[in-house]
């Protein structure tokens, strides 16, 4: 084999190996933007308000798969674009969906459809209007809409405050707390 050979068989080699190197990076890269896009997203929380269920700082999934088949239910946990701040994403508890009918008294208890709930994921926290909120009660929930809540019901802006919210909205049902690995869980 003369040298010439030598050196363009070498070239060819690492021509080659760039190449393939470059295909795998596009390829790694598509699929996580793929994955990321139609399967599921990662959030770190920013506030207290699905403390004790989910802590300021945890980092979490959320799964997008479930409501390519179905509508969000009542318990699911659920991040959504949030109504007063576009490019802003929520996570909170569904409550009730359409045409159910949400009332909050005086008493702290939540009632839907006439029947006081049992939600033991509040730790025992009152569930009362908001204040600085139009929302009047008994609310029925609108077709197409979810009505939605924070576990710290005493430190959560939610459709207390801004009414029900879009089903088109939700992006996606929080599964696990993955950090801190102390906290690594599922929601439930």
């Amino acid at each position: 084999m003369s040298a010439g050979q030598h050196a363009t068989d070498s070239h060819g080699g690492i021509l080659r190996t760039f190449f393939s190197i470059v295909v795998m990076v596009a390829f790694v890269l598509g699929l996580s933007w793929a994955l990321r896009t139609f399967v599921f997203t990662a959030y770190e929380i920013p506030s207290g308000s699905m403390e004790e269920t989910i802590m300021t700082g945890d980092m979490v999934f959320a799964e997008k798969v479930s409501y390519y088949f179905r509508d969000p239910e009542p318990g699911d946990i659920v991040t959504f674009t949030d109504p007063e701040i576009p490019g802003r994403t929520l996570i909170k508890r569904c409550i009730a969906t359409a045409g159910q009918t949400i009332n909050i008294t005086g008493d702290g208890i939540l009632y839907i459809d006439g029947v006081a709930q049992s939600e033991t994921y509040t730790h025992g926290k009152p569930t009362l209007p908001l204040s600085n909120s139009s929302i009047t009660f008994p609310y029925t929930v609108p077709q197409g809409h979810i009505w939605v809540m924070g576990d710290n019901r005493t430190n959560s802006q939610d459709s207390r405050y801004f009414g029900a919210v879009p089903t088109s909205s939700v992006t996606g049902r929080g599964v696990l707390v993955y950090w801190p690995v102390s906290e690594f869980g599922v929601l439930e």
